[in-house]
Formats: structure tokens, C-alpha cells, sequence
């Protein structure tokens, strides 16, 4: 709901940030009376929706201590030079974490599907965004120092949340030094494979939640795109698993099956097996930091919205660890969280 006074939004901003916060509006024609305090995320990040008449813009509110407003920057630039639809960056204060947004409205796809659009078409499109940016010479979209690699330190950083939040959760313990070192093993072991697809812009975090559907855009510009500031470079299946194997929702197996055959048939020179083995490595890897995220918010950041999805992203991460070049690490996890404690954190 707006507040009546918007600007009781930024009173336990630091004298700092709120000074560069009302140079930014002034400097851009807005006032803190003109914000209306838009829904946030999963992160510290916060939106307001700037309106006066017929003026519409977004501000991002990142805390630098928390968030790099200044990577949200630099590739929403790289991707609208591209000609991809991220927010037209208007203005930015990005040390202390402002940042003036195009405002593209509310068509999330989320919202779209709620509302009865149709499914196929929406995920088509998304998919179709991908094969566009997939196809693109590694040396356009990944120019230098634009994005940090997704290495294997990165990987095993997000894997171990799940050790270090959910099963300290559910068992009360952490697992002994012992099963850490042979879970971090196991995880390096089978990075090789998640590598053995084309390498690209990976967005992180595309789903249907940080998409948007834009009227009167064509082609892939039609698809708004709202959160990439953790991009990376990495395989070209991680943004494929985001999408389909969804945290926050459930899609019939077979449209997930069509929109996998409709990305492969656009690159029919990528081998099969090794797609599909990368694809249960980067599902196996999201789906783990994912519980581990979710169990977080709730112990640590009071963010208890997100548990009812864990019982979902198990299912996904089960499912993920039956391709054959997982049984090791599937049996890990059965000897260590084994099925009876995959339960939802209190």
C-alpha cells in the first residue's frame, strides 16, 4: 500500500545517502513527495515508483553495504546497447546505491499468467530471448571485465549455504568437517560437465518474476528484464534451469520438455548428452543454494514468505541428482540429509 508521506520510506537512510538521494531527484526533476513504495524482493533492494502528471520513472534504493548498484548499471547499459529491454538507466548516485530506472510498467509474466495469459507463449518468448543472446559472438556479449567468471570457488560458495543454513536447521548441527570436505568434492567433481556447453552471459536470476511483457516492442524486446546484477559468465544452461525449474512455481513437465526441444533445435550442433548433463549439474547447483537462500531469509532476515517453496525446489533437486553422472553425490545427500529430513525450516 503507498504510504501518505512517501519519504517516511528513507528516514533510516544515512545523512549521506539521503543527501545524494535528494541531489539525485533534483538533479532529474523529482522530489521525494513524488515515490510510491513498490513491493521488494528476495534481496535488500528496495522500489519506489516516482509519479507526477504523466511522468512515470522507477528508483532502486540498493545499500551499498549490501547490494552493487554500480553492476546493475553497467549491464543494464550493456544490455540495452544490445538491444535488449533492461530499464534505460536515467540517472544514478550508484556509490550510495540510487539509481533513476525506465519505468516498465507492472506486466510481469507472473502477473500476465495470473491474469490468463497464455503460458506457452510467455515461456516461448523468454526462451526465444535466450537462444537470441546464446547466439551472439562470446567477444559481444561478454566484453572484457564486464562480469566475473562462475568458478568453482563461486559455485561451492552457493552449494555450501545449503550446509551452512538448511541443515543446520533441520538437524540442529552443521554436518562434520568430514562431509563437508567430501560434499565440496563431490560438487568440484562434476563442475567439468556444467562446462561442456558454450559459455555466456548468464543473468542469474531469470524467471518469471524479473520478466516483463512490453507493449507495442517487437521481437525479443518485447521481454523486459529486471534483475541481472549478478551476472556472470557460465554455461548457457543455468538460465535455461532458472526459467523451467522454477522455485516459485510448477510447470507441466511437457511444455518444459517442448521449450527444451525449442532451444536445442536452435543449436543443433550442441551435443545432446553433454547439454543434458550440464543442465542437471547447474539444476543440482541452483537448486541447493536455493533451499540454503530461502532457509536465510527466514532464520537470519525474518523472511518467512519463501519456505513454502522448499518442499517444490527439493523435488527439483531430487530429480536433478538422478542423472547418472550424479550418483555420488545423490548418495551424499541421502547418507547426510537423507529424504525423512528434507522437511520445511521452522
Amino acid at each position: 500500500m503507498w504510504h501518505d508521506r512517501p519519504a517516511w520510506a528513507f528516514r533510516s537512510v544515512d545523512s549521506t545517502r539521503q543527501a545524494a538521494l535528494a541531489a539525485l531527484l533534483t538533479d532529474a526533476g523529482w522530489t521525494l513527495e513524488d515515490c510510491r513504495p513498490l513491493a521488494g524482493d528476495a534481496s535488500f533492494r528496495t522500489y519506489h515508483r516516482l509519479v507526477r502528471d504523466d511522468r512515470r520513472a522507477i528508483l532502486m534504493d540498493a545499500p551499498p553495504a549490501h547490494e552493487d548498484a554500480g553492476a546493475f548499471v553497467r549491464i543494464a547499459h550493456h544490455l540495452v546497447a544490445l538491444g535488449y529491454s533492461a530499464p534505460r538507466i536515467l540517472a544514478e548516485s550508484a556509490s550510495q546505491g540510487f539509481v533513476l530506472l525506465e519505468d516498465l510498467g507492472d506486466e510481469t509474466f507472473t502477473r500476465c499468467l495470473s491474469g490468463g495469459a497464455n503460458e506457452t507463449a510467455l515461456y516461448a518468448m523468454a526462451v526465444d530471448l535466450l537462444i537470441d543472446l546464446h547466439r551472439r559472438p562470446p567477444d559481444e556479449i561478454l566484453p572484457p571485465d564486464l562480469v566475473p567468471r562462475y568458478d568453482d570457488t563461486r559455485l561451492i560458495e552457493e552449494v555450501c549455504l545449503l550446509t551452512n543454513w538448511y541443515v543446520p536447521a533441520v538437524l540442529g548441527t552443521p554436518p562434520v568437517a568430514g562431509a563437508l570436505f567430501e560434499y565440496e568434492a563431490l560438487w568440484r567433481a562434476v563442475f567439468p560437465l556444467a562446462r561442456a556447453v558454450p559459455e555466456t552471459l548468464v543473468l542469474r536470476d531469470f524467471h518469471m518474476d524479473n520478466l516483463m511483457r512490453l507493449q507495442g516492442r517487437r521481437g525479443v524486446a518485447a521481454c523486459g528484464l529486471l534483475d541481472f546484477q549478478d551476472a556472470v559468465a557460465g554455461p548457457v544452461t543455468y538460465d535455461l534451469v532458472s526459467l523451467l525449474e522454477d522455485a516459485r512455481r510448477d510447470i507441466d513437465p511437457a511444455l518444459v520438455a517442448v521449450l527444451r526441444h525449442r532451444y536445442r533445435a536452435a543449436f543443433p550442433a550442441l551435443d545432446a548428452d553433454a547439454f543434458a548433463a550440464s543442465w542437471a549439474v547447474m539444476a543440482a547447483q541452483r537448486h541447493a543454494k536455493v533451499i540454503g537462500i530461502f532457509t536465510r531469509l527466514h532464520r537470519r532476515d525474518g523472511k518467512s514468505d519463501y519456505l513454502p517453496h522448499i518442499a517444490r525446489v527439493w523435488r527439483l533437486l531430487e530429480a536433478a541428482l538422478t542423472h547418472p553422472m550424479l550418483a555420488d553425490l545423490r548418495t551424499w545427500f541421502e547418507v547426510h540429509v537423507p529424504p525423512w529430513r528434507r522437511i520445511t525450516p521452522t
